[in-house]
């Protein structure tokens, strides 16, 4: 991670700890290449999560550190999702970690995850959200005050105008919930919450890139995913591997995140479908 506050707290006691690569922007250059080098001598191979809210100094700092690195042992792995949604993500790889999986399975896993991932958030504004598709009219409801809206912005784009008796779409199959607060008063999710259906819910404080993706503060961001070791363990194991054939690495999907080669003949994995939830 790039950042302590997409440093989500352990799942459960395998989860690997987190590793947090601070202020690459700020520090000198040869500090944060000896950090990274060491890293990798460490444990082999480093899959680095990044939201692509991180400022654009941080990402650029990456791929210089890679390049002076020449390693195909350092994947660099910014998802479609918001923050929270890729802080999940994240925690979800360590859990993996603790499994048998090779690096590029491991690694390649990630673009798999993010299919169950529902991310999305309550909104004070929608006049600066370039992220999800906004018409006009929600535009101007956004100018009268005290209009909230409700986002998903992953795995499908969805906006409703809060108002008793609005839902948004929501997962299938059995999840968790997290929560995290902004600047935005909202007894919204918890009716939301009620129609999801997660196992639980659980709160947790706003990344600092949260406000920059979504383009407000005044904004409470939510995530269902699934938190069982099991299940995930099943969904990525169950999907076909390959081999990289440029640098050699066992990999699931159409893309080794390692190398950024393409399997040649491989159709990429279809998300594997869970089962439905019954309703409460």
């Amino acid at each position: 991670m790039t950042s302590a506050d997409m440093a989500l707290p352990a799942q459960d006691e395998r989860t690997m700890p987190a590793v947090v690569l601070r202020d690459l922007d700020q520090r000198p250059l040869d500090h944060a290449l000896t950090e990274l080098h060491a890293l990798t001598e460490q444990y082999g191979y480093v899959v680095v999560v990044c939201s692509q809210a991180v400022p654009e100094p941080v990402v650029r700092r990456l791929y210089t550190l890679r390049s002076l690195l020449e390693s195909d042992r350092i994947a660099l792995f910014r998802p479609e999702l918001p923050p929270l949604g890729t802080a999940v993500l994240a925690r979800q790889l360590r859990q993996l970690a603790s499994c048998d999986l090779s690096p590029g399975v491991l690694a390649s896993a990630g673009r798999l995850l993010t299919h169950y991932i529902h991310a999305g958030a309550v909104l004070g504004s929608v006049t600066r959200l370039d992220r999800v598709p906004v018409g006009l009219k929600a535009h101007a409801k956004s100018w009268v005050p005290g209009s909230q809206f409700a986002v998903v912005a992953h795995p499908e784009p969805q906006l409703v105008k809060v108002a008793p008796g609005a839902t948004l779409k929501g997962p299938e199959f059995s999840t968790w919930m997290l929560v995290a607060k902004g600047q935005l008063q909202t007894d919204w999710i918890a009716g939301l919450a009620e129609a999801w259906g997660p196992h639980g819910l659980r709160e947790t404080p706003l990344p600092a890139e949260s406000p920059r993706w979504w383009g407000t503060g005044r904004m409470v961001e939510f995530c269902s995913y699934l938190a069982d070791l099991s299940v995930l363990y099943q969904l990525v194991t169950s999907v076909r591997q390959s081999r990289c054939h440029w640098c050699g690495l066992d990999v699931i999907g159409d893309l080794c995140v390692f190398c950024s080669a393409t399997p040649p003949v491989h159709e990429p994995p279809a998300p594997r479908a869970l089962e439905q939830r019954t309703p409460a």
